[in-house]
């Protein structure tokens, strides 16, 4: 059993009690809510006649459902549009912070909580969204939920969980170039599978995490569930409490040393004992691209898609299936794979470093003929931020569209969708049978760089045989 870990002292910190179950009731100190898994919740809470317990302690905004090329209300799906409109009124009726279209803070809600200032280190955050582990970059135990649980942190601002254990996913080294926090984690989950993390919260650690920026951390917290764990966390340091301080929602002025004082306290101890611990060399990660239909089932780019016989035997079933319904065949390099469109965005890899990197890739270049390329910013400041620096110019000089924020094609719940077999380079987070919009399209996961040079060859393709004349 673990002790002495980040995770350990957050949730001893946020107990509330022990439920007949054997579950515990944690108190949760943020809840991020979206205008998908709340309207539901909210009509639970007028039924049973409840209020929401602490407004203040909910935030709000839009991004599954919002178009991200015409924003202009009413939305042409009235099915958005009505979801847009019972989020609005829910807000208004509970006196609830709501970042909506045009406020200049709208955007997906794990790339806004964090630009704001709301996530910090030694909270537990919670919303009704798979990749809430995001938050975890900042040493919070964050949690993506389901409706009936949203409802619940709503009427009570706690959760019924059960403790998880935690594993230590050590990766030391320095990466090479060409190689990104993507990278890193789909080698991870590659390496551990989609399912290893059940059961657990991970905590990443090592020298090769010490020297990621927050969004790069945040990258690597955001798939933690894609691997099977429940959260992932990084424990704050120096880089944390850069990043945060100044920002909206931060601690100010003498609250800002206790502040950081505290969020050093709660590292985990050099002694602490975990469940599990696992090491990996970063100089042994390459650029990454998923082949089958998980995250799990990804290559080095320069290797060639596995033969079944060479996977363990509980993988075999679900790569022959993915062998089918992605066309590809086993011992075949993935590189030179023709795509159909490009992808840059989503929670995972739509933040203003995601894009910078991108755009040093995509300047003095054009996409290839034939090919659909785009790009979406995961907030409204972070879309203010790459036009002020000029990046939107340089992807519109190389063919590529620039849009308005928003999830987009990352699930396409909103007009962003793959039509027919497309294949899709993809910077987002899942590559499901049908996630990108299309029952039978088709979507390989890869860092922003490799979707750029996939976007300007027309096919799969190693960034690293781009990186002649980039300044770093």
């Amino acid at each position: 059993m673990s002790k002495g870990t980040l995770f350990d002292k957050v949730w001893d910190l946020h107990t509330v009690g022990m439920l007949p179950s054997g579950q515990t009731q944690l108190f949760i100190g943020l809840h991020l809510i979206h205008e998908v898994t709340s309207p539901q919740a909210f009509a639970m809470l007028r039924e049973r006649g409840l209020k929401v317990l602490f407004p203040h302690r909910t935030v709000a905004t839009v991004d599954h459902i919002v178009p991200t090329e015409n924003q202009a209300r009413p939305f042409a799906d009235s099915l958005a549009e009505e979801m847009m409109q019972a989020l609005e009124r829910s807000c208004q009726e509970h006196n609830i912070t709501f970042y909506n279209v045009g406020s200049g803070s709208q955007g997906i809600v794990h790339v806004i909580a964090p630009e704001q200032g709301l996530t910090q280190p030694g909270m537990t955050i919670a919303c009704g969204d798979s990749h809430t582990s995001t938050h975890g970059a900042f040493g919070a135990i964050a949690f993506g939920i389901g409706t009936s649980q949203v409802r619940d942190v709503l009427a009570s601002q706690t959760l019924a969980l059960s403790k998880l254990k935690v594993r230590k996913v050590e990766v030391n080294g320095t990466l090479n170039p060409g190689v990104y926090a993507k990278d890193v984690i789909l080698h991870i989950i590659r390496t551990l599978g989609v399912k290893g993390g059940v059961g657990y919260a991970y905590e990443f650690a090592g020298s090769t995490f010490e020297q990621m920026n927050m969004e790069e951390r945040m990258t690597v917290c955001n798939m933690a569930i894609e691997g099977g764990a429940r959260c992932g966390y990084i424990n704050p340091d120096k880089v944390t409490f850069e990043y945060l301080q100044g920002r909206e929602f931060a601690p100010k002025e003498s609250e800002w040393e206790q502040a950081v004082s505290w969020w050093t306290s709660i590292r985990s101890e050099a002694d602490a004992i975990y469940d599990d611990v696992v090491v990996f060399d970063a100089s042994q990660i390459a650029p990454t691209v998923t082949w089958g239909i998980t995250p799990g089932q990804g290559i080095a780019v320069d290797e060639v898609v596995p033969a079944p016989e060479n996977l363990p035997e509980a993988e075999q079933p679900i790569a022959v299936e993915a062998y089918r319904y992605m066309d590809l065949a086993p011992g075949k390099p993935l590189q030179g794979t023709k795509v159909d469109v490009c992808f840059i965005g989503s929670c995972t890899n739509g933040r203003i470093g995601d894009l910078r990197e991108a755009a040093k890739f995509a300047k003095g270049r054009h996409v290839a003929e034939g090919i659909k390329a785009f790009v979406v910013p995961g907030s409204e400041q972070v879309k203010k931020q790459a036009e002020a620096e000029g990046l939107h110019q340089i992807f519109l000089e190389a063919g590529f569209e620039w849009r308005e924020p928003g999830c987009s094609m990352c699930l396409a719940m909103n007009p962003d969708k793959l039509e027919g077999r497309q294949l899709s380079a993809s910077s987002s987070n899942r590559n499901f049978k049908g996630r990108q919009g299309s029952s039978s399209g088709r979507t390989l996961l890869m860092s922003p760089a490799m979707v750029v040079a996939a976007a300007v060859t027309g096919e799969v393709s190693d960034v690293r045989e781009l990186l002649s004349g980039i300044q770093q």
